[in-house]
């Protein structure tokens, strides 16, 4: 469990699904309606859903690029974290809003996997939380041009290594999106 004290709760945290930033991306539509469908399962179990945006010159305050896909709908009551780095902690407001609400567990979802998730599940781990990832409700682009693996295979290795990946007091791991627990632990 985790090392925070008095952080029993759950969050769904979705990282960065935004227009500009999934556009193209791999299994795109699917990871979006998993995401969705995640999303849907928390607001039924009163689950806190936590927005992460990336903000930079790109993807500018307000813009179309910038926004949440217009598949997925933020509640006017759920929280926003703007972010400028690839951490979603990294100068945000983020653990303000997980302990306001005393979650020390966190579900992440979103993209992109070799940059804003993987950074996020690291910055989760090593501040105390237990962090989840799952494995079919997360994306990346296509950058094989500058020497990445196919996007696939980046996503196959993030979810390889953080089923496995540990730490002293925390949890971490996998889990299909059907098969998501907010009451439970990572497999």
């Amino acid at each position: 469990m985790t090392t925070l004290e008095n952080r029993p709760n759950t969050a769904l945290v979705v990282v960065d699904v935004q227009s500009g930033v999934v556009q193209g991306n791999y299994e795109r539509d699917a990871v979006v309606a998993n995401i969705g469908a995640l999303v849907d399962k928390a607001r039924r179990e009163q689950v806190p859903v936590v927005w992460v945006q990336q903000t930079d010159e790109r993807l500018t305050r307000g813009s179309d690029p910038w926004r949440i896909v217009a598949e997925l709908t933020p509640d006017e009551a759920e929280p926003k974290v703007e972010k400028y780095y690839a951490d979603s902690f990294e100068e945000t407001t983020l653990e303000s809003v997980l302990s306001e609400r005393g979650i020390g567990r966190l579900i992440v979802v979103g993209a992109q996997t070799d940059q804003c998730i993987r950074s996020t599940l690291h910055g989760a781990i090593v501040r105390g939380y237990d962090a989840t990832l799952v494995s079919d409700a997360h994306t990346t682009e296509d950058q094989t041009e500058w020497g990445a693996p196919p996007p696939e295979l980046v996503i196959a290795h993030t979810n390889l290594y953080w089923t496995h990946h540990e730490a002293p007091g925390r949890t971490a791991g996998t889990v299909v999106a059907k098969d998501v627990d907010f009451g439970g632990t990572a497999s």
